[in-house]
Parts: structure tokens; sequence; C-alpha cells
């Protein structure tokens, strides 16, 4: 149990530090780099050598890192992970107070499709990062997260809205609109400024984010039960590179790839459907000496766990889920299936998980849409248009995906770090 306690205990940990995508990058860089990785840059030559550890980011919102064996040869297997670092949120426009009914609110609009209601009534802050001048030297990136209770979005009383528990669709450009203060003279810039430490007119523009407050915890009868913001992806970006970090003796190259933007449908220079894979994948090849047909082989011979959180069955909404494969809490990695390949399991990539599931010794469950439910896609479809690699879609079963307080089941968390510490040390391999 305690073992146990300590691994949901780092993953609440990571989930606190990571409100936004670029705290999730910063935060798993700081890890890598604990554990002995070299970060490379995307603007220079790369010195790579077998026995090396490295990652390289994007935007500052992006991760790719890598292990190269002590012998490598040509057309070596990669064998990899891809989750991703953002969440639905809402983010902050440009010159964002506006001021009405005596208050200061901020001007927001949508990232990402999310259930809305959750975010009412809940105490909010502010995350992301600024760009500012540095001086004659250009321009500068820092991270801000204004760490306290900041802003709240209020609900209409019932008293003047009788139907609000009959169904109401909320107007996003008028009532998502949170409040920051009464004080006519309330600068979200000005916060901004005292906490990053920059002169206001030095901050040239912004990516700023809300996100929610409220403290992971573990609950239930028998603490079965997690709960937390942003568990889509985070829980399955933290698990992956515990099992990537505590990898041991790989035969191919592993690799941990934590995309961002899937939310928004990842068609940015640091989402999926991005060349950041491929462009890594190809200096790697490149320094390693091979040729390409080796790099090709390589490819043939590699495989792609796509990580993105699952949805578990309801138990008020039972009804929503297929008939016959419903997974539940702390019931085991979810292995995604769907017909029109938004995601990519088929016979082949699952059969191969399925066996990476029973050596590590941790159970398996089974995700299909209820029929007249349409799904939705994610990363390993995504990837293959600039990858293809053989590639199976898994994630653990939550309840409320797209809320801004999830949960999810606390036993799951370290199955999936002992699966995917397995699927390093495997080989695909089919005749």
């Amino acid at each position: 149990m305690k073992k146990a306690d300590e691994t949901v205990n780092g993953l609440f940990d990571f989930i606190k530090r990571s409100p936004t995508s670029f705290h999730a990058v910063a935060n798993v860089s700081g890890i890598l780099r604990e554990q002995g990785f070299t970060e490379l840059s995307e603007g220079e030559p790369w010195k790579i050598a077998p026995g090396g550890k490295y990652f390289v980011c994007r935007n500052s919102s992006a991760l790719i890192s890598f292990i190269l064996p002590d012998s490598v040869n040509g057309g070596t297997a990669f064998m990899l992970t891809a989750s991703h670092s953002d969440s639905p949120s809402f983010k902050i426009k440009e010159n964002p107070e506006r001021k009405d009914a005596g208050c200061v609110k901020l001007n927001v609009e949508k990232y990402g499709g999310m259930l809305i209601q959750p975010w009412f009534d809940r105490p909010l802050s502010v995350a992301g990062r600024i760009v500012y001048k540095d001086g004659d030297k250009g321009i500068k990136e820092k991270l801000v997260s204004i760490d306290r209770d900041l802003l709240v979005i209020p609900n209409l009383a019932i008293h003047m809205n009788r139907e609000a528990n009959e169904g109401h669709k909320i107007d996003v450009q008028k009532e998502i609109e949170p409040v920051l203060s009464l004080s006519e003279k309330a600068s979200l810039l000005s916060i901004i400024s005292e906490q990053a430490e920059v002169p206001k007119e030095d901050i040239l523009s912004s990516d700023l984010f809300l996100y929610a407050r409220t403290e992971p915890t573990r609950w239930g009868a028998e603490k079965e039960f997690i709960s937390a913001p942003r568990l889509d992806d985070l829980e399955c970006a933290w698990t992956c590179l515990q099992g990537f970090v505590s990898a041991e003796n790989p035969s191919a190259i592993p690799l941990y790839c934590l995309f961002d933007n899937e939310e928004v449908g990842s068609s940015t220079r640091q989402g999926a459907d991005s060349t950041f894979l491929s462009d890594t994948l190809e200096r790697i090849s490149e320094k390693l000496g091979w040729s390409g047909e080796e790099y090709k082989i390589a490819l043939s011979k590699s495989f792609m766990l796509s990580a993105d959180n699952a949805h578990a069955v309801h138990p008020n909404f039972s009804e929503s889920a297929d008939p016959v494969n419903r997974p539940t809490l702390n019931g085991g990695i979810v292995i995604k299936y769907n017909a029109a390949q938004k995601y990519t399991s088929d016979a082949v990539t699952s059969g191969f998980f399925k066996l990476v599931c029973q050596k590590a010794g941790v159970p398996f469950q089974i995700f299909t849409n209820n029929s007249n439910i349409a799904g939705g896609s994610t990363l390993g479809n995504i990837s293959q248009n600039h990858v293809s690699v053989p590639c199976v879609d898994i994630g653990l079963a939550q309840w409320a995906m797209h809320s801004p307080y999830e949960s999810a089941g606390a036993e799951d968390v370290e199955s999936m770090i002992k699966a995917v510490k397995c699927f390093y040390g495997e080989r695909f391999k089919k005749e």
C-alpha cells in the first residue's frame, strides 16, 4: 500500500506543478535532467553516441526523449510512447479586461472541447508563458503561474434562471467571463508582471490559460479513486515517463514523446500531426550513420503506444457505454478499438500489447464506443501521417473526461508504469 501511495502522490505532485502544457514540459525536462539526460537543440548540430540519453523540446510545450543502447546497429527498431501535454481550458484573449456591473472581468475563449458547466463557482487562476524584450538581445520567454485563488466564474442564481436544471445552452462569450476584481484599476498584466518580475512595458505577448485550483485527492471507502485536474492526459504523460526512465537493458531505441495541441487537432508544429517526430527520428538515424534504407527498416520493426485516457462505464449513465466492452476504474489498462480507425489498434498491435501486459503482470480491458455514439481520435492515427509504424491506442479509464476535475482509479497508475517499463524492454516481432 505504501508503494501505491508514493506512486499516486508522485502523480499528484506532477499535476499540481503542471497547470499548462508549458509547465508540464518544463517539469518533464527537469525529471530527465535529474536522470542524466542531455538536452539537445533543434537549432544546433547534435552530438549523440551509443549509451547516451537525450531529449529535445519544441515550442516549450512538446518534448521527445530517447535512449541509445550501448550497441546500436543499422536498422535498430524504435519503441515509442506518445501522450499529450495539453488539456481543455479557456485561453485568455489579448487585452482581456472588461468592465461590467461594477466588476473587472477577463475575456476568454475555449481551448478544446470541454464540459463547461463544472468551471462555474470554482476557484481558478492563470498560468502560461509570457514573451518579453530582453534589452538588445531580442525576445525571451518565461513561465508564469499565479499560485493563489484569483478568479471565479459565478453562476446565475436559480431564482433568475428557473430552467437552469432543465437544460441550458451556455453562451461562452457572455457567461464565461471570470471575475478578477471590484477595483477598476485591477490589471491582469500588472499581476503577471509582478509574479514574473518583468516590467510591464517589456512584456510583448503571452499564452495564458485558466486553470482549476482544486487539489488532487484520493477518495472512496477504500481510497480506491483519485480525482484531479488534467488527468487527461497528464496521467498518461507521467506514467509513461516513469516507465521510460526505469526501462532496463533495452535492445531497441526507446523514445518518449509528449506532444501538444491534441485537444485542438494536433495540426501545429508541436502537435502529433507535425514533423517533430519524423525530424527527430531522421536526425538520430543520420547521426548513427544509417542509410536511408536502414532507417526504413528500423521503422518497419518499430512500435508505438499511443497513450491517451479512455472512457470508463459511468455509474449513472451506463447505457452510454458499449453493452459488452465496458472499462472500469482499476480494471487495468484500456485497449481502444474503432472500426473507422479513429484508434489504431488492430488484431496484431493489440495482440502484441496484450502479451506485454501479461509479461508485466498487469490487467487489461477493452473499450469500444456505443455504436450510436461517435468517438474522437487521438495521437496514434494522427502521427501515422508522418511516421508510419505499428501502433496500439491505450489509456487509463476515467470519468468526467474534459471536465476541470476528473476521476480515475488509484490502482491503474502503477499498472501503467509497469506495462510501459516492460514494453520498452520488448521487441515487436510478427511471423
